[in-house]
């Protein structure tokens, strides 16, 4: 029997530049890149703030004040509306349609002016006065806290602007009226903010349908690269080692497009467990806020089935990388542009043009109509299923399109060789 090689000691390899080069090199760039998207994209929402889609209703029915051509209402309506800073998309909309479009998650919020408007502001110099003035800001819970602070920020300013400007009129005209008159007509409108839409106080604020759809796509993606890692090593293509405990099973002689259409209908099975397992937690455990279930989980299942699918067709393209390369498609790339928690409309373009493909954005629009706004195709839940149908479509020509190639080539996967002495 010949001898045993001598053992490698650490420190002896610890001197060998080759050892440090390539994971040296590749946890820089990850750590580099993991920074670069994640922080990019909620540094300075405000600053990138851009054209975030906000009503505005002139219900204002009262007759204009004398040497004016136009109420109040629509004074306020024209000044709001032509803001040149680019941060709010001002829509100029009736009550109902302004209330459809905050039921359907298109807007992040409303101004509103009351019917009475400009006769209340008209009452205030007289001794009718018996109300202040007001003007309504509604928010929409349901497009994600961030988002509607924004909203409502933008909304609140530009009434209090308008509160102000009224103000000024009422002032000058005021003459010799005492301290406490000139104070009020100062700043005569009172703003009061209300909400528009709203959702369930287990919603988490606007965020449980993020965590939700992070749920999916972490249910996907790890289940995915679970299955693929337990699949190679029952088939004999790769070890499996636990501790101190090694396992290494015959080869089964199979083709790559065989394993790949083995695991992806393995996929497709575990993934109804996963995700009444997800279901299960989330609503029958900690109480989430969910309505059209059957619906949810419908689409819970062909969501995380997506993501299973699409990393299971990636690592048969890419091999050893794949894990690497599926992480940065369906989670690093996802999160920051999935428009869950910062709205698209205040992260810099490159995350909106990401968020066009994304599949964390197709999902989690999905996932908010279902659970905040009455599963609405129009709130989302249409274009989330066509991206589904596109992305389970992708997954599945491109799997099998490279592992056929593969196969035609000839370059059949290789079993671990023991070592020969």
């Amino acid at each position: 029997m010949p001898d045993a090689a001598p053992q490698a000691r650490a420190t002896a390899l610890l001197r060998s530049p080759k050892l440090w080069l390539m994971p040296t090199i590749l946890t820089g760039l990850l750590a580099l890149l993991l920074s670069l998207l994640y922080m990019g994209g909620i540094v300075n929402p405000n600053h990138d703030l851009h054209a975030l889609p906000i009503a505005i209703v002139d219900g204002d029915q009262g007759r204009p004040l004398p040497g004016q051509q136009q109420n109040l209402g629509a004074q306020i309506t024209a000044a709001v509306t032509a803001d040149t800073s680019g941060k709010a998309e001002w829509r100029t909309l009736t009550r109902a349609e302004a209330q459809d479009q905050l039921d359907s998650g298109k807007v992040y919020g409303a101004l509103v002016i009351p019917a009475d408007f400009t006769a209340s502001v008209a009452a205030l110099t007289t001794a009718r006065a018996t109300v202040r003035p007001t003007l309504t800001v509604l928010t929409n819970p349901g497009k994600g806290s961030l988002g509607s602070s924004l909203a409502s920020q933008i909304t609140t300013l530009a009434a209090h602007q308008a509160s102000q400007t009224i103000g000024r009129r009422l002032t000058a005209a005021a003459g010799q009226a005492d301290s406490t008159t000139r104070l009020l007509l100062a700043d005569p409108v009172n703003v009061v903010t209300q909400v528009g839409h709203p959702i369930g106080a287990h919603s988490g604020l606007g965020l449980s349908a993020f965590y939700y759809t992070l749920l999916l796509v972490l249910a996907g993606f790890l289940g995915g690269n679970i299955i693929s890692t337990g699949v190679d090593t029952a088939l004999g293509y790769a070890d499996s080692e636990i501790g101190p405990w090694h396992t290494r099973f015959p080869t089964v002689p199979i083709d790559r497009t065989q394993t790949l259409l083995l695991k992806m209908v393995m996929t497709a099975a575990i993934t109804v467990l996963s995700v009444s397992l997800v279901m299960a937690a989330t609503i029958g455990i900690l109480d989430m806020d969910a309505s059209h279930l059957p619906l949810l989980w419908l689409y819970s299942y062909c969501a995380s089935l997506a993501v299973g699918l699409g990393v299971q067709a990636i690592n048969a393209a890419f091999g050893g990388i794949g894990q690497l390369v599926s992480m940065f498609v369906f989670i690093v790339l996802g999160l920051p542009s999935s428009g869950a928690t910062v709205p698209l409309q205040a992260v810099p373009g490159f995350y909106r043009f990401l968020s066009v493909f994304e599949p964390m954005r197709q999902l989690s629009d999905g996932v908010r109509a279902i659970l905040y706004f009455d599963a609405r195709a129009d709130a989302g839940l249409s274009r989330a299923w066509i991206m589904i149908a596109v992305g389970t479509a992708l997954a599945l020509l491109f799997g099998f399109g490279m592992t056929r190639y593969y196969d035609r080539k000839g370059l059949e996967r290789l079993a671990p060789q023991p070592v020969q002495a």
